[in-house]
């Protein structure tokens, strides 16, 4: 079946028990990542990773693990990410199996409509679809609220705003940041409290992105020196790197439609002049030496290496720190290169 927007909440937060199969699709892999852990929560299961390419040589193996006892008594998830067509054949056996004891969980980037991953998905009555877009406006607002109620925040459109400019929209970070924030002002869903701008000036994210955003920033320009300066002083163990990706995700998805329209044939000038209004003041100089430096193909190219950093560091022990200079110093190097 599909999931609505208006239907989600409830379909993770009180889960079926008769759908032993989600997938969580589109845009924003942030949300869907999100979704997916509520709905692990709301089952109070562990986690039990499979990857595509496993599933895809022994597509068995599937079924096996979602029929399968927990060796210690607890209830666990299938979770699949990032989810491929190479997993098609084992999910048709799964939706197909008599019972299953464990719900598979698979994430995947946007699927087009004849995907035959997701026809299974809509199709099966112990399926479940949902398509995750960036929300804007209102609808992040929304979001933002929804979340600060799963921690008994009461979370103002004002307050919601802000916090949702200032995590990028990202669903994870507003997460992280309300149940921080949750702690601070002594609140939990047995004990609501109200959140106001004084909590989010004493702890919350704005600070710390705008140091995100300049690492990002300094790769783009190609400005080896002062980015290899700033990295020496990120601090070991810490948990930067996943911010400063999102950081570069996102000023990557301003350039890249924008660049394309200058290789269409716009001036430079004329680009940076309809982008004006979405700028701020400071960065419209630094912008445009971006949209000079790169090229789509190399936009591209940079976003895909992000979003696979992104998930490395998500799913494996690489040391964070070195992981994200490493990817960083190779952006300014190309970035100083196509200068």
């Amino acid at each position: 079946m599909k999931a609505s927007k208006a239907s989600i909440g409830r379909a993770v937060d009180q889960p079926d028990g008769k759908i032993r199969f989600y997938l969580f699709h589109g845009q924003d892999e942030s949300q869907s990542r999100a979704l997916a852990q509520r709905l692990a929560e709301a089952l109070g299961a562990s986690k039990f990773e499979i990857g595509a390419g496993a599933i895809k040589s022994d597509p068995a193996s599937l079924v096996d693990e979602a029929s399968a006892l927990s060796l210690f008594g607890g209830k666990r998830v299938i979770w699949i990410e990032p989810a491929t067509k190479d997993i098609e054949e084992a999910v048709a056996a799964m939706l197909d199996a008599p019972s299953t004891e464990s719900p598979v969980i698979a994430i995947a980037g946007s699927l087009t409509k004849a995907s035959p991953l997701l026809k299974l998905a809509e199709a099966s009555p112990v399926g479940l679809a949902y398509a995750s877009y960036i929300p804007e406006g209102q609808d992040a607002v929304r979001v933002v609220a929804d979340l600060g109620r799963r921690f008994g925040l009461k979370v103002s459109p004002p307050v919601a705003a802000r916090l949702a400019d200032s995590a990028g929209n990202d669903q994870a970070i507003v997460a992280q940041e309300l149940q921080k924030l949750a702690l601070y002002v002594g609140a939990s869903p047995e004990a609501p409290k109200e959140l106001d701008h004084s909590a989010l000036d004493a702890v919350g994210a704005d600070s710390a992105e705008g140091d995100f955003q300049r690492l990002a920033d300094l790769a783009l320009e190609g400005n080896i020196d002062e980015l290899s300066d700033e990295l020496s002083r990120l601090p070991s163990g810490g948990s930067q790197a996943i911010p400063v990706i999102r950081s570069l995700q996102r000023r990557l998805l301003m350039l890249a439609p924008a660049r394309a329209r200058i290789e269409r044939g716009e001036r430079l000038d004329a680009v940076m002049t309809s982008l004006g209004r979405s700028l701020f003041w400071k960065d419209k100089a630094r912008i445009e030496r971006m949209l000079g430096t790169w090229s789509a193909g190399g936009l591209a190219t940079a976003a895909e290496r992000a979003g696979q950093l992104e998930r490395s560091l998500m799913f494996t022990k690489a040391p964070d720190r070195e992981a994200l200079g490493e990817e960083l110093l190779a952006i300014a190097r190309k970035a100083r290169s196509s200068r």
